[in-house]
């Protein structure tokens, strides 16, 4: 029997030296990574931690440098963020440094862990330091005495024992870093001569690979890719509808049977061809006879062109119903969409309309300049008319405030408080009251009976409201809520008067209620606000809760002192904040006297 060369015999061999040079490439480079890695591991668990923590240090000092200065320049409370930050730092932040640092000088030299005990040592000293400016100036009121207020700034400006000591250590610091740096920049100089020699081994090897790789590619080639590439020439043709010009040679090996079994497959695809053409030009009578009984691609051309033909007929008849069913609904979805816009116009003007009615009847900026002192008023509707509404009236010296809160928002709270509004200028200025607990009374009762015979039967529908009534010319103020609190702020301290749970439109559920006239001395630089339940009920925040009364408490005691102008200014850029991408869920109104 005749020895057969096939082609998965050169194959084998081919591959069978490239696997060979292949391991030895392999055992080399494997030997030399393993000390690289060692050196790399050292590089990653001493050296570069150490430098990360001798920073992180350098930080640290810098940091307390910072916040000591603070602690003396600015007079605060024992809760101010930056005393609590310097509490932190030396009682805790400093000795897990520590800790992390005495863990990593383990592998350090005799002379960097003796540099490191003297940093340890100075950096105690200098918290003993801060220990006696923190003594110093432990209160708000312990920085109103002189000699304490000089000798802490001795200490932290600069030539202080606070400020000459801070540097020494950074100093001390510098150099630790410098020789890390040193030693790691040696190791990795190792490493990277070991790399040196790896690479010199692999292009040792790699040279070899080349040199055998060009002699079995020339092997390969001529008995291999150089037929096979001809056969993927005409398959590529073929794969673009080009038939070969060219026969190949018949060989005796794998090839040679693709090569039988290509031509035949050409032929086939030849006739295939013309009559593909003639069914694809319309010419369905054209005649074709399978290759055989077992031709399923010829028996599918028969049944193709068969379908063809009468798929042609029904799909020009789908195609002339369906236009015309398409632009009967263009037509009919144009018209309805002009609709819709029409009418969204409309309801769009007519609360811009409102808008100007509602925005009318409340009080001019030049009548609050006038009647009231210095103030501000921070209102913001959720929608493009509100529910909310503030309201003025004077008489004579006697000035009648008030911030309301009406059932609802947008256009239903709209209308309640143009009803809301006209019916306490109607008790003030037909009934002749001055009082906010007698204004509330027949407020409620107007309201209660406007609303049962608009509705037919009671309903639910009301308002919360504050109102505040004072003399120009008397140090008092009168109050009274249904739902809505007054703060007053005097010296540092906020005062809550709580409103009556008793909301205005209720009257008849409530017949026997009455609400509560509060008489408040003002004292000079007294802060008084009335508000509306929208601003701590905004949603907001990291975590998208509520702002609550807390939080409004806190900015508003934060603010006394401050002018008008800029508390509106920072109540409204907080909320907006605070709000972020999230929508403002109620009106907000907040309304802020200083006497």
């Amino acid at each position: 029997m005749k020895f057969r060369f096939s082609i998965g015999r050169r194959i084998s061999l081919g591959f069978s030296v490239i696997i060979l040079s292949t391991v030895v490439a392999f055992i080399t480079t494997f030997n030399t990574l393993k000390d690289s890695r060692e050196i790399d591991t050292q590089i990653n668990t001493i050296y570069n931690p150490s430098l990360n923590a001798l920073g992180d240090l350098k930080l640290l000092t810098v940091r307390s440098k910072m916040l000591i200065y603070n602690w003396v320049h600015y007079q605060s409370s024992e809760d101010n963020p930056d005393k609590l930050e310097l509490n932190q730092l030396s009682e805790k932040e400093y000795a897990e440094l520590r800790d992390q640092i005495m863990t990593l000088s383990d592998y350090w030299t005799d002379e960097q862990k003796a540099d490191m005990e003297l940093v340890f040592a100075d950096i105690n000293t200098l918290f003993d330091l801060h220990l006696e400016v923190k003594t110093m100036l432990n209160s708000f009121e312990s920085y109103e005495e002189p000699e304490n207020r000089f000798i802490a700034n001795s200490m932290v400006d600069q030539g202080g024992e606070i400020y000459m000591k801070t540097d020494e250590i950074l100093e001390k610091v510098d150099a630790l870093i410098q020789l890390q740096a040193t030693s790691s920049r040696d190791v990795r100089d190792a490493m990277v001569d070991s790399f040196g020699l790896l690479q010199t081994l692999i292009i040792s090897l790699g040279i070899g690979l080349i040199i055998a790789g060009i002699f079995i590619a020339i092997v390969t080639t001529r008995s291999i890719v150089s037929p096979v590439n001809f056969l993927r020439i005409v398959l590529l043709d073929l794969s673009r509808g080009v038939f070969p010009t060219k026969t190949p040679e018949i060989t005796n090996d794998e090839i040679g049977e693709m090569t039988m079994a290509l031509n035949k497959v050409v032929n086939g695809l030849k006739q295939t061809k013309d009559f593909a053409n003639d069914v694809g030009s319309g010419k369905y009578n054209t005649p074709f006879q399978p290759l055989s009984d077992e031709d399923v691609l010829g028996k599918a051309l028969l049944t193709m062109r068969t379908d063809l033909a009468e798929n042609e007929r029904l799909l020009e008849e789908k195609v002339r119903l369906r236009t015309a069913e398409v632009v009967q609904k263009k037509e009919e979805i144009e018209l309805q969409s002009l609709k819709i816009a029409e009418l969204y116009n409309q309801v769009t003007d007519s609360i811009i309309y409102a808008k100007r009615i509602q925005e009318a009847i409340l009080p001019a900026d030049s009548d609050l300049e006038t009647s009231l002192p210095e103030h501000f008023v921070l209102f913001k509707p959720k929608d493009i008319v509100s529910g909310d509404f503030y309201w003025m009236e004077t008489i004579g010296n006697q000035v009648l405030l008030a911030a309301a809160d009406c059932t609802g928002h947008g256009v239903p709270g709209a209308f309640m408080s143009i009803v809301s509004h006209n019916l306490l200028s109607e008790a003030v200025r037909e009934q002749g009251l001055v009082e906010p607990a007698k204004i509330l009374d027949e407020v409620n009762k107007r309201l209660s009976d406007t609303l049962q015979a608009s509705a037919g039967t009671t309903v639910r529908d009301g308002m919360d409201l504050a109102v505040v009534s004072f003399n120009k010319q008397e140090p008092m103020i009168q109050y009274a809520g249904a739902y809505n609190s007054l703060y007053l702020i005097r010296n540092g301290e906020l005062h809550e008067f709580k409103s009556n749970k008793i909301a205005i439109g209720n009257y008849y559920e409530n017949t026997e209620a009455r609400y509560t006239n509060n008489e408040i001395e003002l004292h000079k630089g007294d802060s008084v606000y009335i508000f509306s339940d929208g601003y701590a009920d905004q949603f907001g925040g990291p975590k998208g809760k509520k702002l609550k009364y807390s939080a409004f408490k806190k900015m508003l005691m934060d603010l006394h002192g401050k002018p008008m102008t800029h508390q509106r200014e920072f109540l409204d850029d907080s909320i907006e904040t605070w709000k972020g991408e999230l929508e403002q869920v109620d009106d907000i109104l907040v309304i802020g006297l200083q006497f």
